[in-house]
């Protein structure tokens, strides 16, 4: 029943031509839905990204910034042919796009396409589609995990006067509370409100003098199950 919302830099933007049929976009990811969340993608672009190296080609983008294939390649291990048919498949369902006006026709530059989207395994038509969402959703949360510790690691690697900048403005936060429903609904509502006022103001500043890239977690779910086993 997990729903993960994948953010990307800068503001949703709603792309031109799209087919919509009561609302929903078929073509392409979706953008945010009426109270400015992330839309959640739909089955054929839930389908397209259920392959490792989709996911993590996805995860790359935010943090490192536009790539070419060439260089996904060499931080992936693959060839360029083979991340160039990924990102051409990711393109095809809106997850990706080009960078316009950087590249050339032999070397294209590919970015995440602003605005987020989310992934939850409830209201899927049957067994299979809601185990691709967990399996897609367990892989976003595997390479999270793994940059988290690929973090640990740096820090022992790192000079004192470094380290004390990195850790001064680092922080792992588990608050273990008792919340009905209801409660913590509400607390996803406060989370929606100061991201908007805090996080995306910040969407525009990549690249800019003395800023890092930057990874911000929130994480609120239940540690039962409705019957009150341990998950």
């Amino acid at each position: 029943m997990a729903t993960a919302r994948k953010n990307s830099p800068g503001p949703a933007q709603e792309p031109e031509g799209a087919a919509r049929v009561g609302g929903a976009d078929l073509r392409v990811a979706p953008g945010t839905t009426d109270d400015g969340r992330p839309g959640e993608l739909g089955p054929a672009a839930l389908r397209a990204l259920a392959h490792p190296l989709r996911i993590r080609i996805l995860d790359l983008l935010p943090s490192h910034g536009p790539l070419t294939a060439s260089k996904l390649g060499e931080i992936v291990g693959e060839s360029s042919g083979s991340t160039s048919y990924h990102l051409r498949q990711l393109a095809k369902h809106g997850l990706v796009r080009e960078v316009e006006g950087k590249g050339t026709a032999r070397e294209r530059w590919w970015e995440r396409t602003p605005g987020g989207f989310s992934i939850s395994s409830s209201g899927k038509d049957s067994p299979a589609s809601r185990q691709t969402a967990e399996a897609v959703n367990a892989e976003f949360l595997r390479l999270r995990h793994e940059r988290v510790m690929a973090f640990l690691r740096a820090a022992q690697q790192t000079d004192e006067e470094k380290l004390e900048t990195l850790l001064g403005a680092t922080t792992f936060v588990t608050a273990n509370k008792w919340a009905t429903p209801e409660q913590m609904v509400a607390l996803v509502q406060a989370w929606d409100r100061f991201s908007a006022e805090h996080l995306e103001p910040l969407s525009s500043q990549a690249g800019e003098p003395g800023t890092l890239p930057v990874e911000v977690h929130f994480d609120v779910f239940p540690t039962v199950d409705p019957e009150g086993n341990p998950l």
